[in-house]
């Protein structure tokens, strides 16, 4: 595992075209100052920080959760900045044995941090090492088999994790119960993401009216990655067709190209929602028949689509499947049918309840 000094320079390949990797680093923020929104975690955080130096000893171990795209790689890479101390990044699918934890731990360096991106998907025994690696910065690494193996203790240097997940609760309790600082990131407001989009402007030397700005900003989903990309496809629109200020209107249109459209639905969103209210009158329905309607795998209509259209009140997931809530007529342009099956229900149950409201049970 290569050692690498803080910095968006030096962030690895995480997928995608060079230049497209190359240009998503250089918008990364480099310090707490420069990062937008967040604000509490952010002053929390730097309270966490700010402590440590003044202590002069490694910060706690930092976890941080929520959606992808908010920033949690960003702030990894803020946190060894602002401590002065070198990076060293890996995550936990790539971590399936207890010894592939251990040649990690073993090569880091005093105060160095370590980032472990989707921790959650650590297997057991990396997990069970990273306990005692993280409270007596010590591990065991067992020589031998049987009746003759042998454990060895292995002194580690103090350094600090940071670990980042995106589903909090697959951690088990005593991991996260080592962590000094949790912080939870939440969906940016239309207004912070037009601050990222004007600081990404900059650095790309774009020309944007304030309508421009608000007009990316409201199809980006509440994430800033997604902001940055919008932003990015949106210059590629206006550099070929000749134009130098972007407005609402330019960018309006090279986003509906992208087939990104007002509430930020994009082909996916709309194909799941388009098929639930015209092919199963609105649900319910099983997620696995909804996603062989759209020609996805499950697990991506479950992860990729679905969070955003629950959020965004088009879309319920009951006990009994998926539903389209009235909304979803209304966002694709469609009549509400008087037969079909949601008008507006009452209250939606949280998935795993086992009781069914009476407006379910009824139902035709």
């Amino acid at each position: 595992m290569a050692e690498v000094q803080p910095g968006p320079e030096s962030i690895p390949a995480l997928g995608g075209e060079p230049e497209e990797r190359i240009l998503e680093a250089a918008l990364r923020p480099k310090n707490l100052a420069d990062f937008v929104g967040q604000h509490r975690v952010r002053k929390q955080l730097s309270l966490v920080l700010e402590a440590s130096r003044m202590r002069g000893r490694s910060a706690d171990h930092v976890l941080l959760s929520g959606p992808p795209g908010l920033g949690k790689t960003t702030l990894a890479l803020i946190i060894a900045a602002e401590m002065n101390a070198p990076l060293r990044i890996s995550s936990g699918p790539a971590i399936q044995h207890a010894g592939d934890l251990a040649a990690i731990l073993s090569s880091l360096s005093e105060g160095e941090v370590l980032f472990l991106d989707e921790i959650h998907r650590m297997s057991r025994p990396a997990e069970e090492m990273l306990y005692m690696a993280m409270e007596d910065f010590r591990v065991d690494i067992v020589v031998g088999k049987g009746a003759g193996a042998t454990a060895i203790p292995l002194e580690l240097p103090p350094f600090t994790l940071v670990g980042a997940t995106t589903r909090a609760g697959l951690l088990p309790g005593p991991l996260r119960d080592r962590f000094g600082f949790t912080g939870h990131l939440e969906f940016y407001a239309v207004e912070e993401l037009e601050l990222v989009l004007r600081r990404s402007a900059g650095l790309l030397d774009l020309q944007l009216t304030s309508a421009g700005f608000a007009e990316i900003a409201g199809r980006s989903r509440g994430t800033p990655r997604i902001a940055n990309r919008l932003l990015r496809r949106v210059r590629d629109w206006a550099l070929v067709n000749g134009i130098v200020s972007i407005d609402a209107r330019t960018a309006s249109a090279a986003l509906d190209m992208y087939e990104v459209d007002a509430r930020g639905l994009d082909r996916l969103d709309r194909g799941v929602l388009h098929a639930l209210v015209t092919k199963f009158n609105g649900g319910p329905v099983g997620l696995s028949t909804l996603a062989i309607a759209v020609g996805e795998e499950p697990e991506t209509v479950e992860t990729v689509a679905e969070p955003f259209l629950v959020r965004e009140g088009l879309l319920g997931r009951t006990p009994r499947g998926r539903i389209a809530m009235a909304s979803a007529w209304e966002h694709l342009g469609l009549d509400m049918p008087a037969n079909a099956f949601v008008a507006a229900p009452p209250a939606l149950l949280p998935l795993g309840e086992e009781t069914i409201p009476d407006w379910l049970q009824n139902a035709p």
